[in-house]
């Protein structure tokens, strides 16, 4: 089985707005990560919250998502990482790292690299565009110790770096991996690029 962590506990400090619930076509921006998650053959979808995580709870409520608060969100990612492993299931064969600022995601992305990873049993899958590396990523179910003992000023760099030999480049035909969001501006961007996109 493949587990999903989504990644929305942060402060939203360079946004100045909370970044899940801002508006992003018929949905938040936290509702339309989720739905493509589960228009995709995802397993588990774990929503790791910290920062105004009732709010965001509330929405999520109508959605078949299981939320969890970090209650050491203001650590930083690493920490909301770790705790979205703690949370996934122990028959996970695969985990699935998502931002929840990254509202552009595609089905297919998701989809490809689950084939990818089922196809060559693949440890660590890293989506690309134009040679660039973005998210989601998929890391094999092993390395869950490893995730978990990382000390704080860590990050999955330092997983991939230590492991160049296990991880996989997967291209895909979309930067839609390159587009998240951490300000106003960046998220006016991303509007107007699903506006088009809908033209």
């Amino acid at each position: 089985m493949i587990s999903a962590i989504v990644l929305a506990a942060g402060l939203s400090s360079r946004m100045g707005a909370l970044k899940p619930l801002l508006p992003f076509g018929d949905h938040t921006v936290v509702e339309q990560v989720v739905s493509v998650l589960l228009a995709s053959p995802i397993d588990e979808i774990i929503v790791v919250l910290g920062h105004r995580h009732a709010e965001i709870e509330k929405v999520l409520v109508k959605w078949d998502v299981r939320a969890t608060v970090n209650p050491r969100y203001t650590e930083g990612m690493l920490s909301s990482i770790k705790h979205g492993w703690r949370a996934a299931s122990p028959h996970a064969s695969g985990v699935m790292h998502v931002l929840g600022d990254q509202p552009q995601l595609e089905a297919s992305v998701v989809r490809t690299l689950i084939a990818a990873h089922r196809a060559s049993h693949a440890r660590l899958l890293v989506p690309t565009f134009a040679e660039r590396r973005g998210h989601p990523i998929l890391l094999d179910a092993r390395y869950r110790d490893e995730i978990l003992a990382l000390e704080e000023n860590a990050t999955m760099r330092d997983v991939l770096y230590a492991h160049t030999d296990a991880v996989q480049t997967v291209p895909v035909e979309t930067d839609s991996i390159l587009r998240d969001m951490d300000t106003w501006r960046e998220y006016e961007r991303e509007i107007k690029y699903r506006e088009r996109l809908a033209v």
